[in-house]
C-alpha cells in the first residue's frame, strides 16, 4: 500500500540522491512500457545526457525535473518501487526501466504489480497531459492548511466521513490505512456525516490528520505484509509498528490501545474499515 507518507519518503530520498546527476544511458527492459513517451527509442533519446534538476511531488505523482523542456513523471501505482542500485547489482525480476548516471550508479523502476508508470511530458503541458493533477485537495505534507479551511472543504462533502477523507479532491493520498488511523486518533466513526461535526471535532480531526501523516513520514512510511512498499534503498518503512486499528481486528489482532476492547472491522464501500466501537463516536 503506497500512500502519501510513502511517496513523500521516496521523493525526499530521490531529491537528495539523484538531483544534480547526469543521465548516461537508459534501458527500457519491459516491452511496450514507454508507449506514453512515444516508444522506447524516443524515451531513451529524450532522457540520455539530461541532468536531473530536482524531484518534486504533486499528490501521489513524482515530478522529476530535467535540464530540458521535459519532466519525467512517476506514478508508482499499488506496488511500484523506485530503487537506487550500483551498476554491478543484479537486475531484479520485474525491473522495467534502468537509468544509469555518469556517476553514482543507477535508478531503476521495479513493478511487480504492473500498474506503475514512468513517462516524459513537456513541462509546460504537465497538467494537460496528466489531468489527474488538476483539482487535487489539500496536501498536509506539502503545505500547512488552517483547520477552518479544512473544515469548509469537509463540510461541503455529501458523503460519510471516511469517504470524504479518501477523496483526493478533499485530501490527497490518504488511502484506507491512514484514514482509519486518523479517524481513530480523532475519536470519530467512519460513518459520521461531515455536517454532524462540531467545531472542536473538526479541529481534532485536522490535528489528527496532520500529526498522523507527519509521524508516518518521520518513520518512512509503512510496509505491510504484501511488501509492496520499500524505500529507494530497498528498506521497509517503520510506521506499521505504530498502527492502532488498521488490520488489528480478529482472533490474532491487538485490542484497542485506549479501552482494550476488540478492534472491529466493517465492510464499507467494498473494503474493510477498522475502528474501535467504544472510542470512536
Amino acid at each position: 500500500m503506497i500512500a502519501l507518507p510513502e511517496i513523500e519518503t521516496i521523493r525526499r530520498d530521490l531529491d537528495r540522491e539523484v538531483s544534480g546527476l547526469r543521465i548516461k544511458s537508459v534501458e527500457v527492459i519491459k516491452t511496450g512500457f514507454a508507449k506514453r513517451s512515444g516508444g522506447a527509442k524516443k524515451f531513451v533519446a529524450r532522457l540520455e545526457k539530461m541532468k536531473i534538476v530536482n524531484v518534486r511531488r504533486r499528490g501521489l505523482y513524482l515530478i522529476i525535473g530535467l535540464d530540458s523542456e521535459d519532466v519525467m513523471v512517476g506514478q508508482l501505482g499499488t506496488g511500484g518501487q523506485m530503487r537506487r542500485h550500483a551498476n554491478r547489482d543484479d537486475v531484479e525480476p520485474n525491473t522495467v526501466v534502468s537509468i544509469t548516471f555518469t556517476k553514482s550508479g543507477q535508478l531503476r523502476l521495479v513493478d511487480g504489480v504492473g500498474d506503475a508508470e514512468l513517462f516524459l511530458v513537456k513541462a509546460e503541458k504537465l497538467v494537460e497531459e496528466v489531468p489527474q493533477l488538476e483539482g487535487l485537495g489539500i496536501d498536509p505534507l506539502d503545505q500547512p492548511v488552517p483547520w477552518r479551511m479544512f473544515g469548509e472543504m469537509l463540510l461541503a462533502q455529501d458523503a460519510k466521513l471516511k469517504a470524504a477523507l479518501t477523496d483526493d479532491r478533499v485530501v490527497v493520498g490518504l488511502g484506507e490505512m491512514y484514514s482509519d488511523e486518523i479517524l481513530f486518533a480523532a475519536g470519530l466513526r467512519f460513518d459520521r456525516l461531515p455536517n454532524s461535526l462540531g467545531p472542536q471535532e473538526v479541529r481534532r480531526l485536522h490535528r489528527a490528520m496532520v500529526e498522523t501523516l507527519h509521524d508516518a513520514a518521520k518513520h518512512r512510511g509503512a510496509t505491510l505484509e504484501d511488501g509492496h512498499y520499500l524505500d529507494v534503498h530497498g528498506q521497509p518503512g517503520g510506521y506499521e509498528d505504530y498502527l492502532h486499528v488498521f488490520k488489528q481486528a480478529g482472533k490474532n489482532g491487538r485490542p484497542c490501545s485506549r479501552c482494550h476492547r476488540p478492534i472491529q472491522k466493517y465492510r464499507f464501500r467494498r473494503r474493510w474499515t477498522y475502528f474501535c466501537e467504544q472510542c470512536q463516536i
